[in-house]
């Protein structure tokens, strides 16, 4: 039996958590506030966000899944979803919520600065093994962002509201950029585990038939391998290396290029293909523009 809780309204989601609606699509809960869960007999409970969702953990509740795997999450922990996105929580008994959360409908966001950044804020499209592992000090400045947003949606409605309320959300939404990049730092060696990993990754495709079958090696396909988001994989491969993870890959393919060309007496069409290019053409041009020479030039110098 699996139980769905679709987290689309905020007047609906304030009155499930026993909480007073201030706002039509804005609200701050404190989830100690809330009945005591209890999912009966299901053996878990998936959620449906239609809001933006900043889930400030004070409690473990079960493990919790995005998509195939599973969330690396503890008291303490910030998680974050987009509208559309689904978790899965496993039911391991009655409950009593706690910590406190942010939730803002897309159409809050209509007509403000912080509409027209939003995709700048990466980590809502970061999945497994990503939440936000907040320090002491971290966690007061989050939970004092939530108390400033809470206190402006305790005013009066009026014609700063909006305003004010999305210029807060926007300076929540900047702290936990910095925290993030804090935590790619001393989370040091979980990163360069997965840099080697991607490393070994990128050095099997080219050795193996994918490049024949798949084509050229991409960003998605490595953030897929290794069990990570797109976006979060790339934020961390630019914050180990200086550079992007389409980078990365595109100046190792070079690298193979090379070898392939100084090595070998196969054709510049033969090594095109070995490497996945669709058009040999594509091939040459890129290796002039990244080596200076025509693979044939390389070859002969």
């Amino acid at each position: 039996m699996e139980n769905t809780l679709n987290i689309n309204d905020i007047n609906e989601w304030n009155a499930f958590n026993n909480q007073k609606t201030l706002h039509p699509l804005v609200s701050v809960i404190d989830f100690s506030k809330a009945n005591p869960r209890d999912w009966g007999d299901a053996e878990s409970i998936k959620f449906h966000y239609g809001l933006y969702s900043l889930i400030l953990k004070d409690v473990k509740c079960g493990d919790m899944r995005y998509g195939r795997n599973y969330y690396d999450y503890q008291a303490g922990t910030l998680l974050f979803f987009a509208p559309g996105q689904i978790a899965e929580i496993k039911n391991t008994g009655a409950y009593q919520p706690s910590g406190d959360g942010l939730f803002f409908h897309p159409d809050f966001l209509r007509g403000t600065a912080l509409g027209k950044n939003m995709q700048d804020y990466k980590f809502f499209s970061y999945h497994t093994n990503e939440a936000l592992h907040l320090s002491d000090d971290e966690k007061q400045m989050v939970l004092a962002c939530f108390s400033k947003i809470e206190s402006e949606l305790k005013q009066p409605i009026d014609k700063h509201s909006k305003k004010l309320i999305a210029s807060n959300i926007e300076l929540l939404l900047n702290y936990c950029e910095r925290f993030y990049d804090r935590q790619f730092i001393t989370r040091d060696n979980a990163s360069k585990g997965i840099l080697e990993k991607f490393e070994e990754l990128i050095n099997g495709y080219f050795l193996s038939h994918k490049p024949q079958t798949i084509g050229l090696p991409s960003v998605a396909y490595f953030a897929d391998e290794l069990h990570l988001s797109a976006n979060y994989f790339g934020d961390l491969i630019r914050k180990e290396t200086g550079q992007s993870a389409k980078d990365f890959i595109l100046n190792k393919t070079i690298e193979v290029a090379k070898n392939k060309v100084f090595e070998s007496n196969k054709t510049v069409n033969e090594i095109a293909n070995e490497l996945g290019f669709k058009y040999p053409q594509h091939f040459s041009r890129l290796f002039k523009q990244k080596v200076g020479l025509t693979p044939n030039e390389y070859r002969m110098n």
